[in-house]
């Protein structure tokens, strides 16, 4: 009798302690507004012209911890805790002297954490702008929890978000929410998602240079990614019919339909990327690099893997305005060296009409 007091006890302390925590995490919930001001910091004052051929890139970075040596659990490998600090720091290097040789006019990142216990309160937001410390910049967060308690070990806290470096004038930045997919208490351990628009004044003209930073939804049943995409068809077209100038770029963890995966199929099992038809987007040119995979699995580690077998995705790119001539898109294979994505860079001019 004693034993079964003890047992239920604990099932009680257990039960109890598990609803403090739900609680807590329901009480301080990150639900930010439908739309906010992002953290923007101005540095520069130059601004682009029409006609001027300029660089832009995007980067998921992984939060610095998703290496060739990574692997995570929701992508069917078993790490949670996937870099110690010194290869948080070590990938961080890695991804800023890439930049720097990149020499992008704007960079748009995704996952960049500021303080997180999976990349040991590491703030990469900060490294990355006091590199490009001549730049303007905009920061908004899409992922903050106190605490999420799964796996085991825990993800613990996180505290990360998507950031906007540009050496034109960023005159003002704001942050959308988009439509979260996940009911309480998923909801409460899971990203909410944003796009950030950053507005850049276009020289001699009464124009915008629009640019807008995204990461949708990965691991939803399609339904989320559906809903956010709508949200963004409809933001970019209000932009163009205002005569603006706009770029979305980032991880849509989508892939183009005018995309050729014949050298990428996916294997059984394995997380399947959405689908966003082109003819969705009209009057839009969607812009992905096929002859390189900008994504891999997470699955098991890339370091030492079999390259030839591997599962690998092409789901970053950009939608661009037709009032914009794009002059190449490359995807840089970096071997995934330093993150699970490879970052993509699209050269453009404005044009004249």
């Amino acid at each position: 009798m004693k034993i079964v007091k003890i047992f239920i006890t604990i099932i009680v302390i257990i039960a109890v302690a598990v609803a403090v925590l739900f609680g807590v995490l329901t009480i301080t919930e990150y639900n930010p507004d439908d739309t906010t001001e992002a953290e923007l910091t101005q540095n520069t004052a130059d601004i682009p012209s029409v006609g001027e051929s300029l660089k832009i890139m995007t980067w998921n970075i992984g939060y610095g911890a998703l290496g060739d040596n990574a692997d995570f659990f929701l992508d069917g490998g078993s790490g949670v805790m996937t870099a110690d600090s010194a290869r948080v720091n070590e990938n961080m290097e890695n991804i800023l002297g890439a930049v720097n040789e990149i020499a992008p006019d704007i960079a748009m990142f995704q996952e960049v954490d500021v303080k997180s216990m999976r990349s040991h309160d590491i703030n990469e937001a900060a490294l990355i702008t006091d590199r490009f410390a001549d730049y303007d910049s905009s920061f908004a967060y899409n992922f903050k929890c106190l605490f999420i308690p799964y796996p085991l070990p825990p993800i613990g806290y996180v505290n990360g978000g998507i950031l906007t470096i540009s050496s034109q004038s960023i005159d003002e930045s704001t942050r959308y929410q988009l439509p979260t997919p996940y009911k309480w208490p998923v909801r409460l351990g899971n990203l909410k998602r944003c796009i950030v628009v950053n507005r850049i004044a276009v020289d001699g003209t009464d124009r915008e240079l629009v640019i807008v930073n995204l990461h949708l939804e990965a691991y939803d049943d399609g339904e989320g990614k559906i809903a956010q995409t709508q949200m963004l068809r409809e933001i970019l077209n209000k932009e163009a019919e205002a005569g603006n100038y706009v770029i979305a770029g980032g991880d849509f963890n989508q892939t183009f339909s005018n995309v050729d995966l014949s050298a990428y199929p996916t294997y059984e099992g394995m997380w399947t990327p959405g689908v966003i038809d082109v003819s969705d987007f009209e009057g839009w040119q969607l812009y992905m690099d096929d002859s390189v995979a900008s994504c891999r699995s997470l699955d098991k580690p890339f370091e030492g893997a079999d390259k030839d077998s591997f599962q690998y995705y092409i789901i970053d790119g950009f939608i661009v305005s037709d009032n914009i001539t794009v002059e190449s898109v490359e995807t840089v294979d970096l071997d995934f060296t330093a993150s699970d994505h490879n970052p993509v860079v699209m050269r453009f001019v404005l044009d004249k009409r």
